[in-house]
C-alpha cells in the first residue's frame, strides 16, 4: 500500500445569510477560502467534501463565483475535490438536479455520486460516496437501490474511504451530539472501507467502525449557536504503507467569535426578564463578535413572551456584529379566557379560533408572513391528526 494523504472536510455551508446579514456570508466564504489555503500547504493527494458545501440548492451568484475561484485554486495545485451532496445542497428535484452537476461538468470537483459506480479509484486509494437521502424512511427505502444500481467494490490490497452525508444511529455519536436525530441505522452501511468520512454532524467525532474507523469533521464555520463551542476546522488524514491512519486536527483561525449568554430566568417578571438580558448582554460585549443570550425557565401565570423587551436586548450591545435574541421561556398556561373562547362558539367556527390562536403564538417568535404560514401549517396538521389520517401527517413533517 502506498503512502498518501488526504483533507477531510464538510458542513462548509457557503452562502448561509446568517441571521439576514451579508457580514455572516463572508464569514463562511472566509473560512471556506482558509480551509483551501491551508489544504494548499498541506499538499494532499486529493480532498474530500462530504456535504453541505453550499447552504442553499440554488446559492447566489457571489456565492458560487467565490466557491469557483477556490476550486480553480485546488485545480491548478494538482488537488482534486470529491464531493457528495448534504441535506442542504441536495437536488432540490429531479429536473433541476443539484449545483454540483455544472460544478462537476466544469472539472472543478468530482461529485462521487454522479459517476459511474460512485467512486474515484487510483492505484492507491478507491473513494465511493452516496448521495443525502435527507430523512430516514427516505434512506431506508432508496439507499439500497442506490446500492444496486452503483456497487459498493472495496479493495483489500488498497485503503478504501466510504463519503456519506447523515447521523448514524450508533452510540459514540448520541453521546456526543444526542440533539440530532438519527438518518440512518449502521446497517445501511457497508463493510470493508478503512476510513468512514461523515458530514452533517457539527462536530468533531471518531470512533471505530465495521474494521475501520468513522469520522465526522465537524462545520468549518458557525451554523447555529449550539455549535458555538465545536472548534471549528477540518481533518488532514496520512495513511501510511501498512494502511495505519494518523489524524491531525486543522484549527481554523478566521470564525467569527460566538458568545452565548444561556441563563434561566425563572421566577422573574418580563420586565426584570428584560433589566437582568440587558445587563448581562453589556457586560459580554466584544467587538465583531455574535451574542446569543438564550432565555430560558418558567414565566409567572398570566405573564406573556411577548412582554420581553427584545429590542431593549438586542441594543444593549453597542461593539458586537449582532444579538440574536432566542426567547425558550414558557409561559405557565393560557389564558383562561382564550381556552373559553377557542371553545365557546360552534362546531364550524373551532378552526378559525384555532388559527387565531396558532397565530397569535407564532407571531411571538416570527414575522407576520412566517407566523401565518406556520399556523396554517399547525391547523392542518391537527385536522389531519384528528381524521387519523397519519400518512399525510408524515409527508407533511418529512416536507417540513
Amino acid at each position: 500500500m502506498s503512502l498518501f494523504s488526504f483533507v477531510h472536510v464538510a458542513d462548509a455551508h457557503l452562502g448561509y445569510e446568517q441571521y439576514n446579514l451579508s457580514e455572516r456570508r463572508e464569514d463562511f466564504d472566509k473560512a471556506f477560502a482558509e480551509v483551501v489555503d491551508k489544504t494548499i500547504e498541506l499538499k494532499p493527494n486529493f480532498m474530500i467534501i462530504a456535504g453541505d458545501l453550499f447552504h442553499h440548492a440554488r446559492p447566489l451568484n457571489i456565492t458560487l463565483e467565490r466557491a469557483i475561484r477556490n476550486f480553480r485554486r485546488l485545480r491548478d495545485a494538482g488537488i482534486p475535490t470529491l464531493v457528495v451532496d448534504g441535506s442542504h445542497d441536495a437536488a432540490p428535484n429531479i429536473v433541476t438536479g443539484t449545483i454540483l452537476n455544472p460544478l462537476d461538468s466544469a472539472g472543478l470537483i468530482y461529485y462521487l455520486p454522479r459517476h459511474k459506480d460512485a467512486c474515484w479509484k487510483s492505484d492507491y486509494c478507491y473513494v465511493y460516496g452516496i448521495p443525502s437521502f435527507r430523512t430516514r424512511d427516505k434512506a431506508e427505502r432508496q439507499l439500497p437501490a442506490f446500492y444496486e444500481i452503483n456497487r459498493p467494490m472495496p479493495r483489500k490490497e488498497i485503503f478504501n474511504i466510504f463519503v456519506f452525508h447523515m447521523a448514524l444511529e450508533i452510540p459514540e455519536l448520541a453521546n456526543v451530539y444526542p440533539k440530532i436525530a438519527a438518518e440512518a441505522p449502521p446497517s445501511l452501511i457497508p463493510d470493508g472501507f478503512n476510513y468512514y468520512a461523515g458530514g452533517h454532524v457539527h462536530a468533531s467525532i471518531q470512533a471505530p467502525f465495521r474494521g475501520g474507523i468513522l469520522v465526522y469533521s465537524g462545520p468549518t464555520e458557525t451554523v447555529s449557536y449550539e455549535d458555538a463551542y465545536v472548534e471549528k476546522g477540518f481533518n488532514y488524514v496520512e495513511v501510511d504503507q501498512n494502511g495505519d491512519v494518523k489524524i491531525s486536527r486543522i484549527k481554523l483561525e478566521s470564525p467569527r467569535k460566538f458568545k452565548v449568554v444561556d441563563r434561566d430566568f425563572s421566577g422573574l417578571t418580563p420586565q426584570e426578564i428584560s433589566d437582568l438580558a440587558a445587563k448581562l448582554i453589556g457586560e459580554a460585549d466584544e467587538e465583531g463578535a455574535v451574542i446569543v443570550p438564550v432565555l430560558r425557565g418558567a414565566l409567572p401565570a398570566e405573564s406573556s413572551r411577548r412582554e420581553i423587551d427584545l429590542a431593549r436586548i438586542r441594543d444593549s450591545a453597542k461593539r458586537a456584529l449582532t444579538v440574536h435574541p432566542v426567547v425558550l421561556l414558557r409561559e405557565m398556561d393560557l389564558p383562561e379566557e382564550t381556552v373559553k373562547s377557542i371553545f365557546s362558539g360552534e362546531m364550524e367556527d373551532l378552526k378559525r379560533k384555532s388559527y387565531e390562536y396558532f397565530l397569535q403564538f407564532f407571531s411571538q417568535r416570527y414575522s407576520q408572513e412566517e407566523a401565518e404560514r406556520k399556523a396554517r401549517i399547525a391547523l392542518d396538521l391537527m385536522q389531519f391528526l384528528v381524521r387519523g389520517d397519519e400518512g399525510m401527517v408524515k409527508r407533511m413533517l418529512e416536507g417540513l
